[in-house]
């Protein structure tokens, strides 16, 4: 459906401006005072009613309502007033029982307006508005947000209704799952359950060293630091000197003992990122790096080596370390084009990286909600597809989204990064020795391309231009009925066009002009290619003309044309093509049901694909995949997408469309076995990962979408402690348990090698990262919590970490009274654990006083 009231709809042609009247400005500001007086005197709650099944929907539906209650002297007029606000999930349009209408403008974004009979809100009044999902909404992140009021007066002014809050979800008609057998929450004792799989270690078992080294050593002897260490290394090495010095406090005397730092082979390892650490007592600490990344690598586990910070010794044991990463490709997806996060947050997230090992960010750049990148000659990809907000007409910029609102100066809906930015990103990222791989989503995810183009089509066309189509991106005649999976039917790049291909080459010249002049080498572009919708190009002429005139048959094939093009792009530009797995598969049928294959077409062009579906059905893909020989990068979404929520608590953040990844999630996956966790018959012909194919797996990659990430966070609860996880499973071979095939010896050394893994997290790492940073805000679990007898058991995912408790119902703070064991004091028992900065994280409770029941 098309509107008229946004750029996010159909771009038209703009008549030329006229200047208001002084008559008219002031009735205007009156009209806009008007607005704002009226948006701040309404309330707003969102309420789950219940979960609804039958027949026609045995999964499930939702009945929701949003409250609306006035509190102006003024009544909600009968007519001329719409509200908006964005829902990630699909709602049920058309006539509401309020006398209402709901629309759905594109993709997250609604609207409700008067419909017939409607009467108006009068002073005092509250407006309950039903409405229907047409699945079950399990987390808050289906909610509306952002909503804002417009009145039909000032169309162009959108004012945040500020009075707005989410209803919990506690009650069990809204907790109901039907018939699934999925449990609706995890309980305080659910979370005891599961923590019970690891054991509390003393710090003197606790593994010294995370990622886990290949091969470590370390003796009685010590190397005691009472001044700062005397570094020697070459210019070649000048910022890891700088990192070392950077390692130890900066108030200790000068002509402490020997830190050398030198590239030299490391014995019995090829990895350029290997290194050979060593202290002695006699002799100080010595890093050798097969090269400066190795070296940096070294840095960092001496960092780890070291004592707390405000510890009463500074001194290291004596220590032997070989090491090496098992992959080259560990990596770290941002995206900032579904809400901005700027310079300054993928600066830290940069230096996290380094700090455990990561050396791949991969930059998630456009989108559907955002164009964030300066591209020189097409300022409107920043001007409109940059900026986010309410508009009257189309052509000003897009639709606001995940909640950014009416405002375009909103920091999470605009935003981008200046060419300055990027070269100063890609500088700061090679320092660390990590590579930037940009991603330019295509052909779909494109909407802030396809309307930013557009928008200049019209424009230069108004201006006489003969060449005003030379970016366009879109067949303005394409009658194609597609609707993509964030609910667009307006976001594909059409390959008919060779304007498409004119743009793509400029983009991706600019991009690697960037890298020159920062002087970091470029070695790919990620260009996307994943989840075009169904349906698309199939009604666009400029399509069916490209197809015709070359020979396609279909739309598969056109896909193949594209990709030949962007190819031949990068390959003009010096640079190999990658994207999503879709870049590398053919869809097609098996007994009339869609399947995807890995494309013969492509499988000698060099092509690396990120696979991320392993979703029932397509477990075995990135197998397949590996097999055919494609190289692959394994982002699969039931263990590295770290936008999944940790548990279906409809408070969590996150999102659910797959699953929940909770940090045991993460560790327990196997890159060589996929499968792993099927059972047996789950198995039953999948591929397995041949000795060819895992060849071609190049490494891992923790990927973070931020449609419901909108500051920097909530960026850390999302990726940490979950992303160290991430980095142990990149760098270090599989665990023993990972191959062992007798079962009870496995879930033996898994338990064992878990209990080293978190212990680590909770007593070393975690606390160095409160001591040394304080700025990580990562996700502190709630803990668990079980009744036994007249006592109340705790424990929690990190053993070692500080929890305290209340027995009055009252929130934990950081003067409440530690938990030493179990808690025998009567009462409403509310327990959390605590950084070492004293940040509390998530609570914790159960009743004593309804013994047996949480």
């Amino acid at each position: 459906m098309r509107h008229h009231l946004f750029a996010g709809c159909v771009l038209a042609l703009l008549a030329a401006p006229v200047a208001p009247t002084a008559a008219q400005t002031s009735t205007k500001q009156e009209a806009i005072h008007h607005q704002q007086a009226s948006a701040a005197k309404l309330q707003l709650r969102w309420e789950l009613e219940r979960n609804l099944f039958s027949p026609q929907a045995p999964h499930g539906r939702s009945l929701a309502h949003l409250i609306l209650t006035n509190h102006d002297s003024q009544p909600l007029p009968a007519q001329g007033w719409s509200l908006y606000f964005n829902c990630m999930d699909r709602l049920e349009p058309g006539p509401l029982p309020s006398k209402l209408v709901l629309e759905h403008i594109a993709g997250s974004l609604f609207r409700l307006h008067p419909g017939p009979g409607f009467e108006g809100v009068a002073p005092g009044q509250t407006l309950d508005i039903a409405y229907t999902y047409p699945g079950l909404v399990i987390k808050l992140s289906k909610a509306p947000v952002g909503p804002y009021l417009v009145y039909d007066a000032v169309p162009d002014v959108g004012v945040v209704i500020k009075d707005f809050a989410l209803q919990p979800v506690t009650r069990p008609e809204q907790l109901d799952r039907g018939t699934s057998g999925a449990k609706p929450v995890v309980t305080p004792a659910d979370t005891y359950r599961r923590n019970a799989s690891a054991d509390l270690l003393p710090p003197n078992e606790v593994p010294a060293v995370l990622p886990t080294p290949l091969r470590i050593e370390q003796q009685e002897g010590s190397l005691p630091i009472k001044a700062q260490p005397t570094i020697t290394a070459s210019a070649a090495l000048k910022n890891e000197a700088a990192l070392a010095r950077s390692l130890f406090p900066q108030t200790l005397p000068p002509n402490g003992p020997k830190l050398q730092l030198s590239i030299g082979a490391v014995e019995g390892q090829t990895s350029p990122e290997a290194y050979r650490l060593t202290v002695r007592a006699d002799s100080g600490i010595a890093i050798v790096g097969n090269s400066a990344a190795g070296v940096a690598h070294g840095l960092q586990t001496l960092r780890e080596l070291l004592p707390l910070p405000g510890a009463d010794e500074l001194a290291l044991k004596e220590t032997t370390i070989v090491d090496a990463p098992r992959f080259g490709y560990r990596g770290l997806q941002l995206d900032v084009a579904r809400n901005f996060h700027g310079k300054q947050t993928v600066f830290k997230w940069l230096d996290l990286m380094a700090r455990y090992k990561l050396n791949k960010f991969h930059f998630h750049l456009t989108d559907d909600e955002g164009w964030r990148l300066e591209i020189a000659g097409l300022p409107e990809l920043t001007s409109i597809g940059a900026v986010r907000g309410h508009a009257a007409g189309p052509g000003v910029r897009l639709q606001p989204a995940y909640g950014s609102g009416p405002d375009p100066e909103n920091a999470a809906g605009s935003g981008y990064f200046t060419r300055a930015d990027y070269i100063a990103i890609l500088r700061y990222a090679q320092a660390r020795h990590i590579e930037v791989i940009p991603e330019i989503e295509m052909p779909g995810h494109a909407r802030a391309a396809v309307q930013a183009m557009e928008a200049r089509y019209r424009r230069l066309k108004a201006a006489g231009r003969k060449d005003a189509d030379k970016y366009l991106l879109n067949d303005l005649e394409d009658r194609s009925r597609y609707r993509s999976a964030q609910y667009f039917t307006d976001n594909v790049i059409n390959p008919g066009l060779d304007s498409t291909f004119t743009f793509i080459d400029r983009v991706v010249g600019q991009v690697v002009a960037m890298h020159r002049d920062a002087g970091v080498p470029i070695k790919t572009i990620h260009m996307g290619g994943d989840e075009l919708a169904n349906g698309a190009w199939e009604q666009s002429p400029a399509s069916l003309a490209r197809m015709k005139k070359e020979k396609l048959e279909d739309t598969a094939d056109l896909w193949d044309y594209f990709y030949e093009r962007v190819d031949g792009i990068l390959r003009r530009h010096g640079l190999a093509t990658s994207g999503w797995e879709e870049l590398a598969a053919r869809k097609t049928k098996l007994a009339g049901r869609n399947r995807l294959i890995p494309n013969p077409r492509f499988t000698t062009r060099g092509f690396t694909a990120w696979v991320w579906n392993n979703t029932r059905g397509a477990e075995d893909f990135a197998n397949r995949l590996a097999n055919g020989g494609y190289d692959i990068v394994l982002a699969p979404v039931s263990s590295m997408y770290l936008d999944m929520a940790a548990n279906p608590n409809p408070e969590e953040p996150g999102v659910n469309w797959n699953d929940y990844v909770e940090l045991d999630t993460v560790y327990d996956f196997v890159p060589f076995d996929m499968l792993k966790h099927l059972p047996e018959a789950g198995r039953v012909g999948k591929d397995g990962l041949t000795d060819y194919g895992r060849r071609h797996v190049r490494g891992l990659e923790a990927t973070l979408f931020t449609e419901t990430v909108l500051d920097a966070s909530r960026v850390d609860y999302m990726l940490m402690p979950r992303l160290l996880a991430v980095a142990e499973r990149a760098w270090a071979p599989d665990p023993v348990w990972a191959t062992e095939p007798d079962a009870a010896r496995a879930a033996a050394l898994r338990r064992t090698a878990w209990s080293g893994f978190v212990n680590a997290l909770g007593q070393r790492v975690l606390p160095r990262l409160d001591l040394e940073r304080g700025d990580v805000a990562y996700r502190i679990a709630p803990p668990g919590l079980m009744l036994d007898g007249d006592r109340v058991l705790v424990n929690h995912v990190l053993p070692g970490i500080q929890l305290r408790y209340t027995s009055d119902g009252s929130e934990p703070t950081v003067t409440s009274k530690l938990v030493t064991g179990p808690i025998t004091e009567p009462g409403s028992i509310r327990v959390a654990a605590f950084d070492r900065k004293g940040r509390r994280g998530l609570v914790a409770g159960i009743d004593r006083a309804k013994t047996g029941k949480e």
